[in-house]
């Protein structure tokens, strides 16, 4: 009585291990990219790691900054000729300064940006880090 106590515990002991190995293997799917994959960002990351390469947090609080920040946000989403890559790019506003981050799908969408920012009341000036990706 004792041993087939003992073998039932065992069998399902392992069932228990092999199942919950199983949901483990699952819910931590390995992904394996090419360098030329469009899913491959590690320069991108290592790029922005530093702290010389602004990102959302940087934008100023100041009044006038934030007004820029939205006037040029609202021109952009009300402008359907732009992909929604480009209607998504990063607008940070420091100081009067505008700094354009992301990718746009060509150079005719990142000089239209920068214009769009350009006009805008109380811009100084615009960085224009738009990353294109047409080929």
């Amino acid at each position: 009585m004792f041993t087939r106590l003992l073998l039932v515990m065992f069998a399902l002991t392992s069932s228990l291990l092999l199942m919950a190995s199983v949901v483990r293997a699952e819910q931590n799917p390995a992904i394996y990219l090419t360098a030329d994959s469009a899913l491959e960002n590690t320069e991108l990351n290592i790029r922005d790691k530093d702290n010389a390469t602004l990102t959302p947090e940087d934008q100023k609080e100041t009044k006038e900054d934030i007004e820029i920040t939205a006037k040029i946000r609202q021109a952009v989403v009300r402008d359907k000729s732009l992909s929604v890559n480009a209607q998504n790019v990063k607008i940070i506003t420091r100081n009067g300064v505008v700094t354009l981050r992301g990718p746009v799908a060509s150079e005719a969408e990142s000089t239209k940006l920068q214009k769009i920012a350009e006009k805008m009341r109380g811009v100084v000036q615009v960085d224009n880090q738009l990353e294109n990706k047409a080929p």
